[in-house]
């Protein structure tokens, strides 16, 4: 297999959101890499997040899966390849082709996810093969085909820098997608007159600097948009020609906003006079963007939602032109290569429809695959019901970790554990869904990985591999091809150049149809061309010139696009006297999904350190700002952190969606979520579950600090968290007998030769312990009565220290900061380590300022909103 990897800069894309980030890594010959953005890739020209600044920090091989696994004991590849195909081979015969599924992810490369959809279709003949990108895009997708006839994303990045208006929809842009963020930043500072408008129930770091925020109630935007829709019409907005030449369906979609409109404001929840002021600005400004994400997807009126901005585009032909269009991007760094590869329940492979008997004959005879389904399978939600009620016989999970990203998580974990037969190809041995596993297959990483992914703008770039293979870690495809060689069909590819190939080659079979997504001009490159591949936007035809943006001259796909009527309907769950509040999730700055890769690294972690809930203080009904609390809904409950924001919206919640069992068991907010899903998409309803909030009920507060990371079910209430110098720090609370509670958290930091330090005031509830050898801190455990402890970052970089600590400082472990040291601060620049003391105290008047003297703000930028209104509050402050 793989050799040694040279010590030279190679070009590669970033692993995390669907911007495709360009990055140069450099192997340093010892397992790592310095890492740097790529000046040259067209998406990000350099610029990184705070995540991908950090990927160099993600390489270790701590907690590597590396070796295959069968029921739970190190195996041959032989012998666990054997056990999959005995394992499908059972499957099928059980249950037949309905009753086996595989469950990918946009964290595959193009040709992971075409190896998995040709084995599932085309040798089990069963299409349940879902995707995670059914959580982030579904809807999206879903609301092109009926737009345009085909899953298309009509715009490119370029647009957002040539655009008068900007609108984000259910979009947090600066932490979710940053390197957009501030190139449409850079582009407003270029251009003052550049507007950004946010609709969003959330005040989040997005809406600093923009020209108006729209916090309308969740699930609204149907309603807003026919109101755009509505004035448009009416104030003579509607290109006529373009209408009359290129779509259908306007009149059908203008009655159905018409008979929603006059209640907008009801139903969103806004003044009229916002309504009137967004109307009006997107009305007269002919380049017009309208970027959403998951605010809008994840919905039971998903695409509705969708379509209702896309009606506004088309309607006045605001579309495929420079600086403007509808235009959805995308969660994951290979969303857009799942959908190309046909690798969702409701798609054939190369965009090729089920219901067009051609095409689906055509892929047949070009699989060889006469068991070729001819009707979608199992969405996402629909699986996992599935397998919970025993009709699902074998599952390969690949790449994700549903037992933390699914809805009503309690529920997908108790399929899991009920699984007859579970395959998961992981890298990691900390993930969830793997625990459930009777097969464990150990994936490469992303450092590891040779082959393609596609952005949000339709960019194919390439992820080369930097590193070595490490002990048994191979990649997915040919997992997925051994696999199938046991059952009975070889593929044959000799590696990705040849699986790439045969990918550009299905985008072919439709033609003469009208199809947007061709990369058939890709299928004869050899594999230097392959390796030596620059980003590429599709579509790339055999023959003529390739499109930069779709739909400028009308609809290109079908005879026309569509118009479609979007009824308004609000969230399946509504609130109730038992569950006042709607639940929001989304993500942090710094975290990406279930924090397998982010969770380890130090910087990432310091921003937002523990599972927080914020509320707005008159929703708080007294619950004291930093203290735990209980969210729980029909389905189940958890813990968080309390944070009060007058940002948030009244009568909403947010909790990050990123906590896992083996960071905070008690925080996994999926568990409060139900399985509500879009009629369209099958997307699920993320965004809205009906909770209510209590305080967490505990007789003691502590954090312990360690060398090591222990299991995160130590303590009704845990969260693991690392330190700089390669310590763990552990937030605790229970509700046991604190001076019991006390003895056994020391117990787990007992070390021989040791020196403790120990403070107990069983009447005071104030339990405090240090140990120490050499002078050096190896630990300290400290408990209270309730959750204000001292604070931790002193003591966290006393572990850290290499040499014996002074006389004053062994005198303040207990108290556990150092007098006359500097006050703790939450940290908000991650690139550079800037702290918000140190931000207040520089004396700058502005975020450039800020930049100057701290290094703040300069790196990645995903922290600039937040120094901004750092300094906006400074007077409020003093």
């Amino acid at each position: 297999m793989d050799g040694s990897i040279a010590q030279r800069a190679i070009r590669t894309t970033c692993p995390y959101c669907g911007v495709g980030c360009g990055v140069v890594a450099t192997p340093d010959g010892r397992g790592g890499a310095a890492i740097a953005g790529d000046a040259t890739h067209p998406a990000n020209a350099g610029r990184l997040c705070s995540k991908g600044t950090a990927l160099g920090e993600t390489l270790s091989l701590d907690e590597r899966l590396l070796h295959p696994e069968v029921n739970g004991k190190r195996a041959s590849w032989d012998a666990a390849l054997d056990a999959v195909a005995e394992g499908f081979r059972r499957g099928l015969a059980q249950h037949g082709p309905d009753g086996v599924a595989l469950y990918v992810s946009g964290q595959l490369l193009t040709e992971d996810y075409y190896a998995a959809n040709r084995f599932a279709k085309g040798v089990l003949g069963t299409a349940n093969i879902d995707s995670n990108s059914r959580l982030c895009m579904a809807s999206a997708v879903a609301a092109h085909i009926r737009a345009f006839g085909e899953d298309v994303v009509p715009g490119v990045y370029d647009d957002l820098e040539l655009a008068d208006t900007i609108v984000l929809v259910g979009s947090n842009l600066a932490w979710c997608h940053p390197v957009l963020f501030q190139r449409i930043q850079a582009a407003k500072a270029r251009r003052p007159t550049m507007q950004v408008i946010v609709v969003d129930p959330r005040r989040t770091a997005t809406c600093e600097g923009a020209a108006l925020h729209l916090p309308l109630r969740p699930g609204s935007d149907v309603a807003l948009f026919a109101s755009l829709l509505v004035h448009l019409a009416d104030h003579d907005h509607a290109h006529a020609a373009y209408l009359g030449a290129h779509t259908e369906g306007a009149a059908e979609a203008l009655a159905a906003a018409r008979s929603i409109a006059p209640r907008a404001a009801e139903f969103t929840g806004l003044d009229p006079a916002a309504i009137a002021r967004f109307c009006a600005a997107w009305a007269r400004s002919p380049r017009t963007v309208t970027l959403w994400s998951q605010g809008v997807n994840q919905s039971s009126a998903g695409t509705d939602k969708a379509n209702a901005i896309i009606n506004c585009h088309l309607l006045t032909g605001r579309i495929g032109t420079p600086g403007a269009g509808p235009f959805s991007v995308t969660g994951q760094p290979n969303a857009m290569g799942g959908r190309e590869t046909g690798a969702l329940a409701t798609m054939l492979a190369g965009h090729l429809r089920f219901d067009v008997p051609a095409e689906h004959a055509a892929l047949a005879a070009f699989w060889r695959a006469p068991a070729l389904p001819t009707a979608p399978g199992l969405k996402a939600t629909q699986l996992f019901a599935a397998l919970a009620e025993q009709r699902i016989g074998a599952l390969w999970v690949m790449a994700t970790n549903p037992a933390v990203s699914l809805p009503n998580g309690d529920g997908v974990r108790a399929a899991l554990a009920r699984a007859p037969f579970l395959v998961v190809s992981e890298t990691t041995r900390r993930s969830d869904t793997a625990g459930y596993a009777h097969v464990r297959l150990p994936a490469l990483a992303w450092g590891e990985k040779d082959g393609t992914v596609t952005n949000s703008e339709r960019v194919i770039s390439r992820q080369r591999g930097f590193l070595p293979w490490p002990g048994d870690a191979r990649p997915d495809w040919w997992a997925v091809a051994q696999v199938a060689a046991r059952l009975g069909t070889a593929f044959g590819w000799k590696g990705p150049a040849a699986i790439f190939r045969e990918h550009a080659a299905v985008t072919g079979l439709a033609r003469p149809s009208r199809r947007a997504f061709d990369i058939s001009g890709l299928a004869q490159l050899s594999d230097a061309q392959y390796d030596a591949l620059a980003p590429t936007r599709w579509p790339v035809p055999p023959h003529g010139t390739a499109t930069r943006r779709f739909f400028a001259a009308g609809g290109t796909l079908a005879p026309r696009a569509c118009l479609v009527p979007t009824p308004f309907r609000a969230p399946v769950e509504d609130v109730c006297s038992a569950f006042p509040l709607r639940l929001l999730t989304g993500r942090l700055r710094d975290q990406w999904h279930s924090m397998t890769r982010t969770g380890t690294v130090p910087r990432l972690m310091a921003h937002a350190p523990e599972p927080v809930l914020t509320l707005h203080p008159q929703d708080a009904a007294g619950l004291p700002d930093g203290g735990l609390v209980e969210a729980r809904s029909a389905r189940g409950s958890a813990v968080f952190r309390l944070a009060l924001d007058e940002g948030q919206r009244r009568g909403t919640a947010f909790a990050p969606m990123h906590w896992t069992a083996q960071f905070a068991p008690a925080a996994r907010v999926n568990a409060l979520v139900a399985p509500h899903a879009d009629p369209v998409s099958f997307q699920p309803e993320l965004k809205n579950a009906a909770i209510r909030v209590a305080p967490f009920a505990a007789t003691w507060h502590a954090f312990l600090l360690l060398p090591r990371r222990l299991s995160a079910d130590i303590a009704p209430w845990c969260a693991a968290i690392p330190v700089q110098g390669g310590a763990w720090r552990h937030e605790l609370a229970g509700s046991d007998s604190p001076a019991e509670a006390f003895a056994r958290l020391r117990s787990l930091i007992a070390a021989q030769d040791a020196a403790w330090q120990v403070l107990e005031d069983a009447a005071a509830g104030v339990y405090r312990a240090a140990v120490l050898r050499g002078g050096r801190l190896l630990g300290a455990v400290l408990l209270g009565p309730d959750a204000a402890l001292p604070p931790r970052a002193w003591l966290s970089a006393l572990m850290a220290g290499e040499g014996p600590l002074s006389i004053a400082e062994r005198a303040a472990l207990l108290a556990g900061i150092l007098p006359g040291g500097p006050p703790a601060s939450p940290l908000v620049c991650a690139c550079h380590g800037v702290s918000a003391a140190t931000i207040r105290g520089c004396g700058a008047p502005d975020v450039d300022g800020v930049g100057a003297a701290t290094g703040a703000g300069t790196g990645c930028g995903s922290c600039r909103p937040e120094i901004a209104v750092l300094i906006a509050r400074q007077p409020e402050d003093a």
